[in-house]
């Protein structure tokens, strides 16, 4: 298992964070929410600067795609995404991450048809991608589990299992973790307090422990931490190492 967090710890640009905590983590999520204007995605050079840091520290890269695409609409923004996706090939991403809403919380969109739409969306990624396993479906705090059951049933992308939204939620997060653990390249961690993407150490060693020793014996892929200050990343890590001792000594 290797052990990431996002590109965005500290408040600088992506390839500073890159460099900064190369050193620190196995996988950095890059973190491109936004695709609206070219600037906002890495330039030629930026992506040979992020080779070379991953090849110097032995570091792999997921991406997540744009927040806004809306991808169970019945006009998704699949264009923004294909744009993210073209400019971040060259990295080789473990995972490319998305998100299957339908835009604004007031939008309800009936199942059957969210379910229709998102499938259609994932198909164009994929066909761009290139490997449908890497691109990994996310579970929302606004969604019912059971629509990534749906979705994993019918097309063959993987999972990125967000342990923090199922806790957001007031779920036990291990009985989906078995569900989908076998498609999972990507693993969601964060703490859940007033809001979630916080630290770890927010989060009960009672709750964590059944988390990480199901992830120690099951799964391969990229635990991370989904967290966006340098604080958080510290207390997080901590919390992680400590929830594996304690299962260590029984």
């Amino acid at each position: 298992m290797r052990l990431g967090t996002t590109s965005y710890i500290y408040p600088a640009d992506m390839l500073t964070n890159v460099r900064k905590l190369a050193d620190k983590i196995d996988d950095i999520e890059l973190v491109i929410f936004q695709a609206d204007a070219e600037d906002n995605l890495p330039d030629a050079s930026t992506i040979d600067e992020l080779l070379r840091v991953a090849s110097d520290h032995d570091l792999t890269y997921t991406v997540h795609l744009p927040l806004d695409l809306c991808m169970a609409d019945s006009n998704p923004s699949v264009e923004k995404a294909v744009r993210v996706i073209r400019a971040t090939q060259p990295l080789r991403p473990y995972a490319y991450i998305v998100h299957l809403d339908g835009g604004s919380p007031e939008k309800v969109i009936p199942a059957g048809l969210h379910l229709k739409n998102s499938l259609c969306s994932l198909e164009t990624l994929c066909a761009e991608s290139g490997e449908l396993e890497n691109v990994c479906v996310e579970n929302l705090d606004n969604q019912p589990p059971e629509l990534i059951d749906a979705i994993l049933e019918r097309i063959t992308v993987s999972s990125c299992v967000d342990v923090g939204h199922l806790w957001k939620q007031g779920l036990d997060p291990l009985p989906p973790l078995k569900r989908w653990i076998g498609r999972a390249r990507v693993v969601h961690m964060h703490g859940v307090g007033t809001r979630d993407h916080k630290r770890l150490s927010l989060i009960t060693g009672e709750k964590l422990d059944p988390v990480v020793e199901f992830l120690d014996s099951q799964f391969d892929g990229v635990l991370t931490f989904e967290i966006f200050s340098e604080r958080d990343l510290t207390d997080s890590l901590k919390a992680f190492h400590r929830s594996v001792e304690r299962i260590k000594k029984g």
